[in-house]
């Protein structure tokens, strides 16, 4: 009986130490998950950059990132990011598109919660017409 209550407390030791080896996982911390690009012009810088770091025990794969639509394009780094390290998703926005918005990336990497949402947010002001130039409203023609 001692015997068999010795094997049992083995295989029970053996089973949490695999376990406990197999908790190993990347963790990824952003230093901001939301940028505002604040009101800009028409035009303006489109790249915004979030800065991140794997502050867990194992290599970070970012296995993709998708913008909500096409006039928000996500870049990243496609080799493992080992624990430790830092790294950045560069995001484009298309400032040719006037007005207000709300756009959000979807990043999926080999974590456990293997999804993290950003956003970006602002607004893009008309650019101010050239002096000079006539409008499509206004002019020589339609007066």
């Amino acid at each position: 009986m001692k015997k068999l209550f010795f094997v049992a407390v083995l295989l029970m030791g053996a089973v949490f130490a695999v376990q406990a080896q197999d908790t190993k996982a990347p963790k990824m911390v952003f230093e901001a998950e939301t940028i505002d690009y604040g009101k800009i012009k028409e035009g303006a810088e489109p790249y915004r950059v979030f800065k991140f770091k794997n502050v867990g025990d194992a290599e970070l794969i970012i296995t993709s990132a998708r913008g909500s639509c096409g006039c928000t394009v996500p870049t990243y780094t496609e080799k493992p990011i080992k624990a430790g390290e830092s790294g950045e998703i560069k995001v484009r926005y298309d400032t040719k598109r006037v007005g207000p918005f709300t756009k959000n990336v979807t990043v999926t990497t080999n974590e456990k919660e293997n999804t993290h949402l950003l956003t970006i947010k602002g607004e893009v002001l008309k650019a101010e017409e050239q002096q000079g130039v006539p409008t499509k409203t206004g002019g020589v023609f339609n007066n």
